[in-house]
Parts: structure tokens; sequence; C-alpha cells
């Protein structure tokens, strides 16, 4: 079940302020919807990776509370940092893998570590992952729409909620931003 956006955004506010229990109570509240996200990212994976989603959420949310001075401004805000720094963890092991394949060596690396993306699919995370970059300087919020529709896996309502636009908006913007992403994509 969703969280509320009321609880989310008052749980960022006391991080802003320095409340330390609030961390903690965030985890809690918005677990579920970062292992959906994950879950996202995660099956457009190989079938056999051994990354699994509750330690993609681990490593995500470790990154979130190390950022210092974020100035968390809403649900929306903190769901959108989440998913952006899920797709460049993803990134980073796929340029790791691509890395090491130049080397002409295998460096000894966790279980987490391993088979986190298949070799055939690294490149096409990486290219994914520029053209959302160009497309997020274009338009950030159609950047958004993608990564939490496509990547997170939420519906059209939910990304309208958690935008603070309507569902036509969300639509139009799907709709634009996978036509531009395309076009990006298979030009390359």
């Amino acid at each position: 079940m969703p969280s509320s956006p009321g609880e989310v955004t008052q749980l960022l506010a006391r991080i802003n302020a320095g409340d330390k229990a609030a961390k903690d109570r965030l985890f809690t509240v918005v677990y579920p919807e970062l292992r959906r996200f994950a879950g996202g990212y995660l099956r457009r994976e190989r079938y056999d990776h051994t990354l699994q989603a509750t330690a993609l959420v681990h490593e995500t949310y470790m990154k979130l509370t190390g950022m210092e001075d974020v100035g968390w401004q809403s649900r929306s805000h903190f769901f959108a940092t989440a998913a952006n720094a899920m797709r460049r963890i993803l990134v980073d092991y796929a340029r790791a893998r691509r890395a090491g394949k130049r080397e002409g060596f295998r460096e000894a690396m966790s279980l987490d570590e391993t088979l986190v993306v298949s070799p055939a699919r690294s490149a096409e995370w990486i290219a994914v992952h520029e053209a959302l970059e160009q497309l997020a300087k274009i338009d950030a919020r159609r950047s958004q729409v993608v990564e939490f529709r496509y990547f997170g896996g939420m519906s059209e309502e939910e990304i309208a909620l958690a935008l603070g636009v309507s569902v036509r908006t969300v639509k139009r913007d799907w709709r634009t931003a996978k036509a531009w992403l395309y076009n990006e994509l298979s030009c390359a």
C-alpha cells in the first residue's frame, strides 16, 4: 500500500530539521514503494542475476540518507531522487562490468555485485541512462514520468499524484517522452 504523501513529507521535514529518529521511520514508511521501484528496475534484467530488490533498496536508501543538506521538499522529490539513485547504481554496475571485460581479467566481487547487469544489457543500460540524462536537461518532468512509469512501475494516477499534475498530463508526457527516447536510442 502506498505511503501517504502527508506522512512522508512530514518525515522529510523532520529530517531536514535534524531529527535522526525520522530517518528510521521514513525507511519503514517508504520501504514497500522503494521495493516496488527496485522490482521495476530489476524486471528488465536477466532472470538469474544475483542482485535482489532488497539489496538495491538498501543500497539506494544508504545513498539517500548519506546525502548532506538535500533539503527534501516533498514525497515526490524523495521518490524522484530514489528512482534516479537506483538507476545510477545499476548503471555504475554496468559500467564496471564493461570496464572489467576490457581489462581482460575478472576482479573478485561480492555476491551482490556479481551478474547485476548481463553483458548484453550493460550497453543498453548505459544508453538509456544517457538518454534519460539528456531528457532531464530538456524536460525534467517527462524524465521523471519515465522513471516512475517504466522503472518504478507506478500507474498514471500514482505518477500524477506524486508530481502534482493531472493524469492527462502524465499520459501526454509519457507519450512524448517515449517518442523522444525512441528517437534518441535508435539514432545512437
